[in-house]
């Protein structure tokens, strides 16, 4: 059950510490872009682009930009539904009505 946030957050760290000896002028990405290109990648399944957007910021930025995208994507699908974000939030995820 561990094993996949184990190798992914490995992998986190990896392309982090890549990138602190990595050259000057690579294009410096900002975190909603990298959250933006690495929950899109999740969704296609494409590891490439999801290791490349995991070495463009730091984990918890990362981590931050994720749940910033989740956010402004659930009020988004509630005002297109007319729903409350929590009920969206709670279908989405599969969960009963509360």
């Amino acid at each position: 059950m561990f094993d996949r946030p184990r190798k992914t957050f490995a992998r986190i760290l990896a392309s982090t510490r890549a990138e602190a000896g990595g050259s000057p002028e690579r294009r410096a990405h900002n975190l909603f872009e990298a959250a933006a290109v690495y929950v899109s990648a999740r969704a296609e399944d494409d590891q490439d682009r999801i290791d490349e957007a995991a070495g463009w910021v730091s984990p918890e930025a990362l981590s931050f930009g994720v749940s910033e995208l989740a956010c402004r994507a659930v009020v988004a699908l509630a005002r297109e539904r007319d729903e409350s974000p929590r009920t969206v939030a709670r279908a989405l995820l599969g969960l009963p009505a509360a």
